[in-house]
């Protein structure tokens, strides 16, 4: 069978890539081995936000009486919070079934590989092989948990985000290693349920990536939930022999043994680029990742690759928008679009944790700002001084926001609190529309909101603080 694109994984880079290649005039097929939505829809990105949600909502009840409502005999089915998140995950698949059906994309089930001749060998479940060709084939085979050399998983007693989503049982207690995204949003949903949960990680704050005062507020406010925060320190073995988990941590200040139920590896994710061909065409590497051109282009004619075996962040939303510019660049050499897309600018991508409170940020720290020899102007707004938040029960948290003093270039936006994944929209915006400082106070932002804590943060950077 031939194509013109043959996209290889459906997660959200891989299913949006044959969208857009099919609205474009393409005969499009996409290559799944397992569910259509790939790891974010399935195991990931989706049913994550279900299994927080619950965790928010029995937050909620706990400390209705906070808010003078009344609730007797709080109890929670950790089954059926599974249950819950299971469901939304498999409607979201059914939901891409839908999309592919609708804009007439062959789906073709099985594991894809390149050969010598640029076709791509795709086996079954039953172990038959079917060999397809396309003029230009898309490699979109995501990532999967990465396994440290001293903690291999068995998906029992030391597992991955997979088996933290669909437990058959709630644990008393459990090991987080690994602060990240992942490492800190499933801390709080097992403490949310009454697990002890101990984080630890390597670096020198949990969530290393974030701004500092990101860190320093979340272990607070984990510390305050009863998580027990353990940083520059990391997981030298783990023994399994007995009921649970015995994990010896290597500390500044010496060994510990930790005892738990289970322990979690959330130490980053490892790229599925292992068997799927790249050798047959010599396509080139580096540290794990595919090289490409800024249009997703590999060093051979026909092959690109997308998402997170890419050099880039490993986001669900990164891996949409590499997936329409690869295709629209292929569409624009084929005649089938008007013009030459525009190439990604890493530095302007949102970066967002649904722990609670939550994370979101975009651009540099203070401190990449600092050292990248900008003169920088500094705000930071606490929502313990914001009407909507104080009204909303929600006043944990900040806005940051840092400036170039010297011409009002928005460098960055550093939000914990409340909702915060949904405002930091605004600040991508208008870092790609290049406003500055003063534009931002000549827009109107509605109040009360926990979103005008933006404005009142660069007042506060301008030295115009009204609300502080």
């Amino acid at each position: 069978m031939s194509y013109d694109v043959i996209v290889v994984g459906s997660g959200p880079g891989g299913y949006v890539a044959a969208i857009r290649a099919a609205q474009l005039g393409f005969k499009t097929a996409i290559v799944e081995r397992e569910s259509l939505g790939g790891i974010c829809l399935n195991w990931g990105c989706i049913p994550t936000k279900a299994l927080l949600k619950s965790a928010q909502v029995l937050d909620y009840v706990h400390h209705a009486q906070d808010y003078g409502v009344s609730v007797d005999g709080v109890k929670h089915d950790f089954e059926a919070i599974i249950k819950r998140s299971r469901g939304v995950a498999d409607k979201m698949s059914k939901g891409i079934q839908f999309l592919m059906k609708k804009n007439k994309i062959d789906v073709i089930n099985g594991f894809g590989k390149l050969n010598a001749k640029k076709e791509l060998e795709v086996t079954a479940a039953d172990g038959k092989t079917t060999a397809y060709t396309a003029k230009h084939i898309v490699l979109a085979t995501g990532a999967r948990s990465r396994e440290l050399p001293s903690l291999p998983i068995d998906g029992k007693k030391i597992i991955g985000y997979r088996e933290a989503m669909t437990l058959p049982k709630q644990p008393k207690s459990m090991i987080v290693v690994g602060s990240g995204a992942i490492g800190v949003e499933f801390a709080y949903f097992y403490s949310s349920l009454g697990v002890q949960v101990t984080i630890v990680e390597f670096m020198d704050r949990i969530v290393p990536v974030e701004d500092a005062d990101i860190s320093k507020e979340l272990e607070k406010s984990f510390k305050k939930k009863g998580i027990t925060v353990m940083t520059s320190s990391s997981v030298e073995k783990a023994d399994t022999s007995g009921a649970g988990v015995k994990a010896t941590v290597k500390t500044a200040s010496g060994e510990v043994v930790l005892e738990a139920d289970i322990l979690l590896s959330a130490a980053g994710v490892s790229t599925n680029i292992e068997n799927i061909g790249l050798e047959a065409l010599n396509i080139k590497t580096d540290k794990g990742r595919v090289t490409v051109d800024p249009y997703y282009k590999t060093n051979v004619e026909g092959i690109y690759a997308i998402g997170d075996i890419v050099p880039g962040q490993a986001l669900a939303h990164v891996a949409m928008k590499e997936a329409v510019i690869c295709i629209e660049a292929i569409a624009n050499k084929e005649g089938k679009f008007g013009h030459v897309p525009e190439a990604l600018d890493y530095g302007n991508v949102p970066g967002c944790t649904y722990c609670t409170p939550e994370i979101a940020s975009v651009g540099m720290t203070e401190k990449q700002a600092r050292e990248a020899g900008y003169e920088v102007k500094v705000g930071k707004f606490p929502f313990s001084a914001s009407g909507k938040a104080s009204a909303a029960g929600a006043s944990e948290g900040f806005v940051k926001v840092v400036f170039d003093a010297k011409y009002g270039e928005w460098l960055g936006t550093h939000m914990i609190g409340a909702n915060v994944t949904e405002i930091i929209a605004q600040t991508v915006a208008s870092r790609k529309l290049e406003t500055t400082y003063h534009e931002q106070l000549d827009v109107i932002f509605p109040h009360p909101t926990m979103s005008e804590a933006v404005k009142d943060a660069i007042e506060v950077a301008l030295g115009e603080a009204i609300h502080l």
